[in-house]
């Protein structure tokens, strides 16, 4: 953790100074965090929610992080099982599979107003929904958000190595779907 982060941490971490800094927190990565929710659950409603759980979840639990990762890795990772818990969460109250739930989602991006996709962005999105959930979230670090290998490692905690296999298998049945879709 470079000094600067960790000096952020410690403002944090301190109850005379956490207001101020988790303030700092929010105005610095609330958008990023809500793009990269965004792209799990398709929705701005639901994303809005979680983004509001997870920076709970890292007023709650700031203490407990040690600096072994970056604390955006951290908040990544608190996002990201926010987000797969909610998208549960959702489907067993609607008393339906994870699949039904991801092909519902991609069938109301059509008419969510805050979706400006074209024809072919949707169809992307249909062939994203067909992947297993740890492709979905590697193609999405990867593609929409521009990741590195190495930042994806750290928050998915997995080698680099298994990311860019998945990253590769993803890509290749996407390509096989839009083929024969």
């Amino acid at each position: 953790m470079q000094n600067s982060e960790y000096q952020f941490v410690s403002r944090l971490q301190d109850k005379s100074t956490c207001e101020e800094a988790f303030r700092e927190l929010i105005a610095t990565y609330k958008e990023r965090l809500y793009w990269h929710i965004r792209g799990i659950t398709k929705d701005h409603d639901d994303s809005d929610d979680i983004l509001q759980n997870t920076f709970l979840k890292i007023y709650r639990n700031i203490d407990q992080f040690k600096g072994d990762s970056k604390l955006y890795s951290w908040m990544y990772r608190i996002a990201t099982n926010e987000s797969i818990t909610f998208l549960n969460k959702k489907a067993k109250r609607m008393k339906i599979s994870s699949e039904e739930l991801q092909n519902q989602i991609i069938d109301n991006l059509e008419s969510d107003v805050y979706f400006e996709g074209t024809e072919i962005q949707l169809k992307l999105q249909r062939a994203i929904a067909t992947l297993p959930d740890k492709q979905q979230q590697v193609f999405n670090m990867k593609y929409f958000e521009e990741l590195k290998y190495r930042e994806m490692s750290e928050i998915l905690e997995t080698s680099e190595g298994a990311l860019k296999a998945s990253y590769h298998h993803a890509v290749k049945k996407i390509e096989e779907f839009l083929k024969n879709n």
